[in-house]
Formats: structure tokens, C-alpha cells, sequence
């Protein structure tokens, strides 16, 4: 088993462990941005549309949360970016997520991306 597929594996175990528990999933509308162009770069028009269509579905369910990068947020993100010069690898949108993970007391993300790591801000990569 490759190294991606071995993460893919623990990614889908961990998520349908996490929906067991009842937990809460939170995303922001930058990352749905990523999601989308990703899904419409690497897939055919009509798998893309259909991976569109039923991950946007998801936010029908109460455990599913969208969350809106507004003005406010924007220019907290713009601040961290400039707080974090010596970081230049991070993503604005890694540090818009960031921002709302604070904001909202959440420690544990589901990624591959160790930029959450580097900032110190107590963030603990699952699975």
C-alpha cells in the first residue's frame, strides 16, 4: 500500500469514527473554493459536478458546518499573514482556517498539511 492510499485509508477511518461519535465537522467557504477547482482539475465534468453536488449536500446535515470567511475574518487573516513573514509557504486560506479554528476552540484537524503544525497554536493533525 502506497503512502497516500495508507492515508487516504486512516482518513476515511477516522471520519466515519468521528460520525459515530456524533462529532461536528466545520469548513470554511475557502476551502469548498479548493475543494471545487481540485475536484474540476482532476475528475471529468460530471464526476466533478457529482462530487460538487454531494459534498455541498452534506451541509443539509446538522453535524456539517459551513463557515463564511467575511470582511471581519478576511482582514484577521491578512494580520496572521503578515505575522507569519517567516512562513511563507502557508496558504492564506490554511491561515483564514486557522483563524476560525481559534475563533472557535477547535484543535483537531483533518489534513495532510503540516503548516498547522509550524504556528504553534496548539493545532493537532488527525488522523
Amino acid at each position: 500500500m502506497t503512502k497516500k492510499s495508507l492515508f487516504i485509508a486512516e482518513t476515511v477511518k477516522f471520519y466515519q469514527d468521528f460520525l459515530t461519535k456524533k462529532g461536528t465537522i466545520y469548513t470554511t467557504d475557502y476551502i469548498l473554493d479548493e475543494t471545487f477547482t481540485l475536484f474540476f482539475k482532476r475528475l471529468n465534468s460530471a464526476q466533478a459536478k457529482a462530487g460538487m453536488e454531494l459534498l455541498l449536500k452534506c451541509f443539509e446535515n446538522d453535524y456539517f458546518n459551513l463557515i463564511l470567511i467575511e470582511n471581519d475574518r478576511f482582514k484577521a487573516t491578512c494580520k496572521m499573514r503578515i505575522k507569519y513573514l517567516d512562513k511563507p509557504l502557508i496558504s492564506f486560506t490554511d491561515l483564514s482556517s486557522m483563524l476560525v479554528m481559534k475563533e472557535l476552540g477547535i484543535s483537531l484537524i483533518l489534513t495532510g498539511d503540516d503548516h498547522f503544525n509550524q504556528v504553534g497554536m496548539g493545532f493537532i493533525k488527525v488522523p
